[in-house]
């Protein structure tokens, strides 16, 4: 015996056995515990997966006053990555997580058994694998242009030889997958873009533009506001001929039933130039002048199918407009009763001239912004259904203080812990 260990110690292959059987274990029992590994890591990848989706659920669902946990409990059952039963308690939903920082927060846990063949030959127990993920809205991103389209139809579109520089972002609350559009020659300098559907992509958005398309609806920033007729007398058509000029810049009250402006006005200051029922036709060579003022249409007539007027606005009309800094129409140059026909068109159309400072505020008609070339534009805000810009425009949204007029700040769901 003494001899045949003696020779298997001189012998080489021996030696390997040996070594070989001695480093069996250590081998069986690393690649046992990496299986394990990458069994954990992948399982708690996809309830990650599982927990963020449910938890970004729970937030849309919060904004709609649906409720939070049938929604999170929908979103599992619907998108569960991992494929396994929660365990029994789970999901633990809280909301509001966390009301100092985010809003409408929703925090979601999820936990499931797991059964890791290495380590249940060991221990005999089958570890609980759990994952967290909070969601809550957050502001971000400044917006000048917002689109209130509800439907399927695009709500921002910039084209021709349009060269927008917008100095803010423009926002669509339109559910079409081509939500705001470019195309043309145009070139849009505008961040971010944003809309609830999605975002065309194209050359014509400057280099650097954040896009946020699939995001959460912008609610009107004017909806409480409204007008009313109850202070004046409408009265009949005002009408400036060329070469006329009519000052109302000391008006208690101006109401007419129309406008046709071919010559020189100057609006009322700190009252509203009010237009009942009619519309407005702002022409060529027409110079308008506005300081702390605010055109209004509406109707007396408090029926929901009222007729609200359009405006019209053709091209090398000059237009020298600043809002209110105080009042029910604080920050708004022209303000549209939202009972206006969606089936028609404002159109603003100012020539090298014009300047601009306030908002234009059409809630449920297209406004087409045809500024041209050289026209200036100071603190501009455009709240419409649907935004349409051609010719070439400049907007620079520095704002004087407390002018009232700015940006507004956009609201996207995210994940946040």
């Amino acid at each position: 015996m003494a001899n045949w260990f003696k020779r298997l110690w001189n012998d080489r292959r021996g030696n390997a056995l040996l070594l070989a059987g001695a480093a069996m274990p250590l081998i069986i029992g690393s690649a046992g515990i990496a299986t394990d590994t990458i069994q954990w890591v992948t399982t708690k990848r996809l309830l990650q997966r599982t927990a963020d989706s449910a938890a970004i659920a729970g937030v849309y669902a919060k904004m709609q006053s649906q409720t939070v946990g049938s929604a999170v409990a929908t979103d599992i059952t619907t998108n569960n990555q991992t494929k396994l039963s929660l365990n029994t308690g789970y999901p633990v939903i809280s909301y509001p997580a966390d009301t100092s920082n985010y809003t409408n927060a929703v925090d979601v846990t999820v936990a499931v058994q797991k059964k890791l063949a290495m380590s249940y030959f060991f221990t005999g127990t089958t570890p609980v694998i759990t994952a967290n993920a909070r969601a809550g809205i957050v502001q971000t991103g400044d917006y000048c242009v917002v689109s209130l389209e509800p439907s399927s139809a695009t709500g921002i579109d910039a084209t021709g030889n349009t060269s927008l520089n917008l100095g803010c972002g423009m926002i669509t609350n339109s559910t079409s997958l081509s939500a705001a559009v470019a195309t043309g020659s145009s070139s849009v300098t505008a961040s971010p873009i944003a809309a609830v559907g999605g975002i065309q992509s194209s050359n014509n958005w400057a280099a650097g533009t954040q896009f946020l398309p699939f995001t959460v609806a912008q609610p009107d920033p004017f909806a409480l506001v409204n007008a009313t007729l109850s202070s004046c007398v409408p009265g009949g058509q005002l009408k400036v001929l060329p070469g006329n000029s009519l000052d109302l810049s000391g008006a208690a009250s101006a109401c007419y039933s129309s406008a046709d402006i071919k010559g020189t006005l100057t609006l009322p200051t700190s009252t509203p130039l009010y237009i009942n029922g009619g519309d407005m036709s702002v022409n060529a060579g027409a110079v308008i002048t506005g300081t702390s003022s605010t055109i209004v249409f509406t109707n007396t007539s408090l029926s929901p199918t009222a007729t609200i007027g359009s405006l019209s606005m053709n091209g090398n009309a000059t237009v020298n407009l600043t809002a209110p800094t105080s009042g029910t129409f604080k920050g708004i140059a022209m303000y549209q009763d939202r009972r206006a026909s969606s089936l028609n068109q404002s159109t603003f159309n100012g020539d090298g001239s014009t300047f601009l400072q306030g908002a234009l505020y059409f809630p449920n008609q297209q406004l087409n912004f045809l500024g041209n070339a050289g026209a200036s534009t100071n603190c501009v805000q455009m709240v419409a259904r649907r935004v349409y810009f051609s010719g070439s425009s400049a907007i620079n949204n520095t704002c004087p203080s407390g002018s009232g007029a700015g940006s507004f700040k956009g609201q996207h769901v995210r994940l946040v812990g």
